[in-house]
């Protein structure tokens, strides 16, 4: 594993041409997957855009983006389905796409994703790279690219901003900017429910960074009187190194998050990023609460109106048992069984290669999310595709080949993954 400790991260004019293989590889992938799905919709008479961005979610958030909330259905069974349940950045990106452009809300939102999308590969390259180097972060993104669901990707879902945000989030943590990673926590707060993840990825580092410093700072005074009481050099304790230049020090990390103890405001800092990171989801779900009146707890009544909830995952296994009781659905059960099993044991590898500790509540958090929710058993493959961190042992084994077999492999699975997507889109497709 890379040295945490003694890495710099890519703040450089060449950062974006260090990204460029991954960036190019996975514009190519999603390519592949477009004019697959364009071909394959063709054929069956149907429209490849509009699978794209008005069917689904999209038609709620372009609704939002247009006419605000306040928009529900009640179906014949009782259930309401309200538009409160959707998180509001992407319905306001779209918004400010057509106030700036001749776009439609639609074309807002396609064209929203398909930037956040791009933004979500490079965060995703710019974490693996700085925790296992290059070669392992373009292959991380490439496979985030050939999920057998990555055509989500390019649909004018909330996904790949999601994405986007949490890997820039986490990327922030793990070099030490505090400020930067609670802001873009804190946006997506305001994408999905799911930003709680990212909300305890840089809460979990944060703390761990506080009590290393604080066990430092002791540390530092027992000694200061002793007899093996070391003198700093040029102003840097013993164990750091002097920056480049005598800049400040580039400390230690604990769990893979860089501490900067000594740095003039590092805990200001660090605090602010904090106290900053809940404010997105917090403002909205209380914003929910008083809209609905029913205060702290009015959102989980908008969801329980989707049939959503968080049950440890009762449902969902009760759903895989059933596909047991007869004949022609057991291969899905088979296959239902046999992806929880992959889950946890790549869950498994990431700890025992030691990942992070962001990483690691991140997916863990995102995992278990999608895993443990009560409804829309279809759409837990789209749930879980934030979950990035998961795909790095994988891209460790495939960076390990040689560059005419990865090439091979990742063409292989691209070709399948389009053809998937393309075939699963003009069907049911995501609910």
């Amino acid at each position: 594993m890379t040295d945490l400790e003694t890495r710099a991260a890519p703040v450089r004019p060449e950062a974006l041409r260090g990204a460029a293989p991954a960036l190019l590889g996975y514009a190519a992938v999603r390519a592949l997957g477009l004019l697959v799905l364009a071909l394959w919709s063709e054929a069956r008479g149907k429209s490849a855009y509009t699978l794209l961005t008005a069917r689904w979610d999209a038609l709620w958030y372009t609704r939002i983006a247009e006419s605000g909330y306040g928009y529900e259905v009640r179906l014949a069974n009782g259930d309401v389905h309200s538009n409160l349940a959707f998180f509001p950045l992407l319905p306001w990106l779209e918004r400010l796409a057509v106030a700036v452009s001749p776009l439609s809300y639609a074309d807002g939102g396609f064209v929203v994703a398909a930037l956040a999308s791009l933004a979500a590969a490079w965060g995703i390259f710019a974490v693996a790279d700085h925790v296992y180097g290059s070669r392992a972060g373009v292959c991380a993104v490439l496979l985030w690219a050939v999920l057998p669901v990555g055509v989500v990707q390019s649909m004018a879902y909330s996904e790949s901003l999601f994405t986007a945000l949490a890997a820039w989030s986490l990327y922030a943590v793990l070099t030490g900017h505090w400020v930067t990673a609670g802001i873009l926590a804190s946006l997506a707060g305001l994408t999905r429910p799911v930003g709680l993840a990212v909300v305890a990825a840089v809460w979990a580092a944060g703390v761990v960074s506080l009590l290393h410093d604080r066990r430092g700072a002791a540390e530092g005074r027992r000694s200061f009187g002793g007899s093996r009481g070391a003198a700093a050099t040029d102003g840097v304790r013993p164990g750091k190194r002097s920056a480049p230049g005598g800049g400040t020090p580039r400390a230690p990390s604990a769990g893979g998050v860089p501490t900067l103890s000594g740095a003039p405001g590092a805990g200001v800092r660090r605090a602010l990023g904090l106290f900053i990171a809940p404010l997105g989801a917090a403002g909205y779900v209380l914003w929910v609460g008083h809209r609905t009146g029913k205060g702290p707890f009015g959102y989980l009544d908008v969801q329980a109106g989707w049939r959503n909830g968080f049950d440890g995952g009762f449902a969902f296994a009760r759903f895989t048992a059933e596909k047991f009781t007869s004949l022609p659905s057991a291969p899905a059960g088979l296959g239902l069984v046999l992806g929880v099993g992959l889950l946890i044991r790549l869950y498994v590898l990431c700890v025992r290669q030691r990942q992070p500790l962001p990483l690691l509540v991140y997916a863990g958090v995102v995992t278990a999310l999608a895993l443990c929710a009560s409804s829309y058993f279809g759409s837990k493959p789209r749930l879980l595709m934030p979950a990035f961190p998961l795909l790095l042992p994988l891209s460790q084994g495939l960076a390990r080949l040689r560059t005419p077999r990865s090439v091979l492999v990742v063409t292989s699975v691209a070709v399948a993954s389009a053809v998937y997507g393309a075939f699963w889109l003009n069907g049911s497709g995501p609910p």
